[in-house]
């Protein structure tokens, strides 16, 4: 086998391009997406909507919620002096409005968070927008989501800068 004779200049430049490339650190970002977005004005302003829209329903629950109490203070305050049939037509009572709670619950957590799914979803291309706005001015290495991240130094975090750049887009929308 046979080595090369390379002039050391050239040695030199070659361990020096190395050792350039080596050196140089990446430029690494984390963002978190939904607390990116949920931060914003637009966000907020949705989520204002969204509470006055489900208000109705929160009522249905809250109210729900003091009969059942209603009921149970009086089985207590009155149990006995009740009869059997009287004090087990409170407990059905209870039970089926405990159980007309928990499906109006469900339901309105379900409509709140497709409403929010929604809502996440239909932000999705402006803050895909956004990020790689910032990827190509600050030459992101890597952008790396926030929850997927064990630790991350602050300095790395670019979430606040993406909700930023959100609300100017919707300030110049609006």
């Amino acid at each position: 086998m046979r080595l090369l004779k390379l002039p050391p200049i050239v040695l030199f430049g070659v361990s020096l391009a190395l050792a350039q490339s080596v050196a140089a650190e990446p430029n690494i970002a984390v963002v978190d997406a939904e607390t990116a977005i949920g931060n914003t004005v637009e966000a907020q302003q949705f989520l204002e909507v969204l509470q006055q829209e489900l208000s109705g329903d929160r009522e249905v629950l809250e109210g729900l919620q003091t009969e059942i109490q209603e009921l149970q203070q009086r089985v207590t305050d009155e149990g006995d002096v009740m009869s059997d049939t009287e004090r087990r037509g409170i407990t059905k009572e209870i039970e089926d409005k405990r159980l007309e709670l928990e499906f109006n619950a469900t339901k309105y957590q379900k409509e709140l968070e497709d409403r929010q799914r929604e809502f996440l979803t239909s932000m999705s291309p402006k803050f895909q927008a956004v990020l790689n706005d910032l990827i190509q001015v600050e030459r992101y290495d890597f952008v790396l989501g926030a929850r997927t991240v064990m630790f991350a130094n602050m300095r790395h975090d670019i979430t606040a800068k993406i909700t930023e750049k959100l609300n100017e887009q919707y300030a110049e929308a609006e």
